[in-house]
């Protein structure tokens, strides 16, 4: 907890792996288990709330009803289950691609309690092929799924909206999210890596939705790469909902994410070779294969100059530790040891703290990254942007 009624919520966590060593995630580190995140997002990250969004696989689900059971956990009564200084909230990721939408898209949704998501596991299993794996193509149109998620009292996201592969803006429609989904049934938007709320918001028809920015950890060193802080009466499902709806004195205080120079999608890129694009063809290889990067996809769906409602909450760039130049396993060692969690480091540690611990360029790398800084490669067809400098 950052303050009072503050608290760090990473929202989009993958699990790689079940209790009983049977694949999730395929793509995701075989160390994240449900065990290994919660004690993980505590002892290190500092994280409050975790969403992990493979809690549909029944697995999973048989697991949490024992750790309720035996006392390790329990539900709050404003929904979310409780673990010793975390709390979990159960969510789901699943692909739709019905005859409205122009390719694949990944949506998040969330249910508040342990019986909604048994519910929606059931539901969506007899429109998947394997529901035990992540992210699997549900076999319904986007909004049935939306209707049955909202009939179980839960929350419906599209997820990384702009990124070119399973973006909702960035592979499923042309311009609005409307073509594919019910706008009413919507409850946020997840940036991804490659965005901030300051690009976004040049698409109007965003103005109305709170954003999110989430981790989408595919190991545990990504748990909270990207993360939102919120003020919350309590850590439950139902504060969350307020938060997002900025009711009963609840709200989403600073999203904290990468510099989307950083994202792995930023700059448009020739597929074959990587090189960053402007034509129709490679400079370098020839190649008219493109993967088009979501500054340039924003640009054509740019309908605003900026958010002309309510203000938003601040968007703190930020660069995570492991993306810092010469801040090695041995390093982040040291400083957890010295200072407690990621969270700790970032947020509270001064240099002379830091330098007390870890060289001074190193001590001067973080600092510079945490003041925004940092001089950056921009990153795009699939890979990270790296931090090279200072200003």
């Amino acid at each position: 907890m950052i303050n009072d009624h503050q608290y760090v919520a990473d929202l989009h966590i993958h699990l790689g792996q079940t209790a009983s060593n049977r694949p999730v995630k395929i793509t995701a580190a075989r160390t994240l288990t449900l065990e290994n995140i919660i004690d993980y997002a505590r002892t290190v990250k500092g994280i409050d709330i975790i969403g992990v969004i493979d809690c549909h696989v029944p697995e999973v689900l048989e697991g949490l009803k024992h750790s309720i059971e035996s006392g390790e956990a329990y539900e709050l009564k404003g929904g979310g289950i409780r673990f010793p200084d975390v709390t979990l909230i159960l969510g789901t990721e699943i692909e739709v691609y019905d005859e409205e939408s122009l390719g694949p898209v990944h949506v998040l949704a969330y249910t508040p309690t342990w019986n909604a998501m048994m519910e929606l596991s059931s539901w969506m299993g007899s429109r998947m092929k394997n529901p035990t794996l992540s992210s699997q193509r549900l076999y319904e149109t986007s909004i049935v799924l939306q209707q049955k998620v909202k009939e179980l009292g839960g929350l419906f996201i599209p997820a990384h909206a702009f990124t070119p592969f399973k973006g909702v803006y960035g592979k499923g429609v042309k311009q609005s999210m409307g073509e594919i989904f019910d706008l009413a049934l919507i409850d946020g938007i997840e940036l991804g890596l490659s965005a901030d709320t300051s690009m976004a918001d040049q698409v109007e028809e965003l103005h109305r939705f709170p954003f999110l920015s989430n981790s989408d950890a595919h190991s545990l060193e990504k748990l909270a790469r990207e993360y939102q802080i919120l003020h919350l009466y309590e850590p439950s499902f139902q504060a969350f909902q307020s938060a997002l709806r900025d009711k009963d004195k609840c709200s989403i205080v600073a999203n904290y994410g990468l510099n989307p120079y950083l994202g792995k999608y930023y700059e448009t890129t020739c597929a074959q070779c990587r090189t960053p694009m402007k034509g129709s063809a490679c400079e370098t290889c020839g190649s008219s294969k493109v993967v088009k990067g979501v500054s340039e996809r924003l640009t054509e769906l740019a309908t605003a100059s900026e958010n002309n409602g309510k203000q938003r909450p601040p968007y703190v760039h930020q660069i995570p530790l492991e993306f810092i130049p010469k801040v090695g396993k041995r390093t982040l060692a040291r400083l957890r040891e010295a200072f407690g969690t990621d969270m700790d480091i970032l947020h509270q540690a001064t240099f002379e703290q830091l330098c007390d611990v870890i060289p001074n360029h190193i001590a001067e790398a973080i600092v510079i990254a945490r003041e925004g800084k940092a001089t950056i490669k921009r990153g795009g067809g699939g890979h990270y942007g790296k931090m090279i400098g200072t200003e």
